[in-house]
């Protein structure tokens, strides 16, 4: 393989789905709960290994469900679309059409603790933050990944011929089209590499099975050319993602298979950074190295340092990330700093806070608290 294959672009368009066909089980809702299941065990062992009541787990796991769902979509309602769901406050509770914010959930999660610890005299509540952060970092990496199978919240254009084109919204619609359309497939043609300009529009063909019905050939010609054209051009996903030219007429071939037709649409797509794995691959690093910290010290931490670190690098990378992220919402579009880094400032800096007062405390004595091992 060589440096040219590695750096060059992959069109994204996975089902949302876990089994095609059935709808209601999609990767985003697995990747969300199978985050929370694995957090559990985790949180299992800790208690565990601290001399904590496991038993308490199953009521901080009820507390973090809830804080972060809530927190996530309040969160979402008040710092990015206020306007538009105040005015129509049902809409709120409509978390399956998205809308969710990780500062949101941050916030939720840190107040929930709040009142866990208070009913739990065994425990302070900077004991109990310091350790679920651990798995936060980790819940997280798993939710990014989710977000890359849904092909949401993408990257900006990486103006070169490496990145992510993201198709599956154009493939949705396309499905939806008047001519019976048995299914339609986004992929990277093999053929097209003299198309390559560098600027990061990139090829993209469409395969689109038709079934042969009351269509006449030139009648399904003539459908394509204007239905399909239209999709490629005048939905705002589309021309988010994909660079069809309007003034251009639709570049494609109809072959007749026998039993249906197939459509091979040539068309080209923007390449854009694939920013949810580069934050899910933080996240996982940051859980990697808040773990082996607490597998190394368990009790002797000093209170307060496991977040300190966990804001500052989870919401330290995701300043950075920002960078690379489409803005979620249009008033973001005038900003010197979008909402997501606006937010993320004040968190950092508390987590700094954080760390120098528990470094100025010090790591506890073993002989007063133990290893935990």
């Amino acid at each position: 393989m060589n440096i040219e294959s590695i750096l060059s672009y992959i069109v994204w368009s996975p089902n949302p789905s876990v089994f095609p066909g059935f709808e209601r089980l999609r990767w985003y809702s697995l990747l969300f709960a199978l985050g929370f299941i694995i957090s559990q065990q985790i949180m299992f062992y800790i208690y565990r290994k601290e001399g904590q009541d496991e038993r308490l787990v199953d009521k901080l796991t009820i507390y973090m469900v809830l804080s972060t769902i809530i927190g996530a979509r309040l969160g979402h309602v008040l710092f990015y679309e206020p306007e538009k769901y105040l005015s129509n406050p049902i809409d709120i509770l409509k978390v399956w059409e998205g809308g969710l914010a990780s500062h949101g959930a941050a916030i939720a999660i840190l107040f929930a603790l709040y009142l866990y610890a208070r009913k739990i005299p065994t425990q302070s509540y900077l004991w109990v933050v310091d350790r679920i952060v651990i798995v936060v970092a980790m819940t997280g990496a798993l939710i990014r990944v989710g977000n890359l199978m849904n092909s949401e919240i993408g990257g900006k254009p990486t103006e070169s011929d490496s990145g992510f084109v993201f198709a599956r919204d154009a493939e949705e619609i396309l499905e939806t089209l008047r001519i019976p359309v048995a299914s339609v497939d986004a992929y990277k043609p093999q053929n097209r590499e003299n198309e390559l300009t560098g600027n990061g529009i990139v090829p993209v063909n469409f395969d689109i099975k038709v079934e042969k019905g009351g269509y006449s050939e030139a009648d399904l010609k003539t459908a394509i050319e204007t239905d399909v054209k239209y999709v490629l051009t005048r939905f705002r996903s589309s021309q988010k993602y994909l660079a069809e030219s309007p003034e251009t007429p639709l570049n494609f071939d109809l072959y007749d298979n026998g039993d249906h037709y197939l459509v091979t649409v040539y068309t080209f797509g923007v390449a854009r950074y694939p920013t949810q794995i580069y934050e899910a691959l933080s996240y996982l690093i940051i859980f990697i190295f808040l773990y082996w910290i607490w597998f190394r010290y368990k009790s002797r931490l000093p209170d307060g340092l496991f977040l300190g670190l966990f804001l500052v690098s989870v919401f330290g990378m995701r300043f950075v990330w920002e960078y690379l992220k489409e803005n979620q919402v249009e008033f973001e579009e005038g900003l010197t700093l979008n909402m997501g880094q606006s937010l993320s400032i004040p968190l950092v800096i508390g987590g700094i806070v954080l760390i120098i007062l528990a470094l100025k405390k010090g790591f506890k004595p073993a002989e007063d608290h133990g290893t935990g091992s």
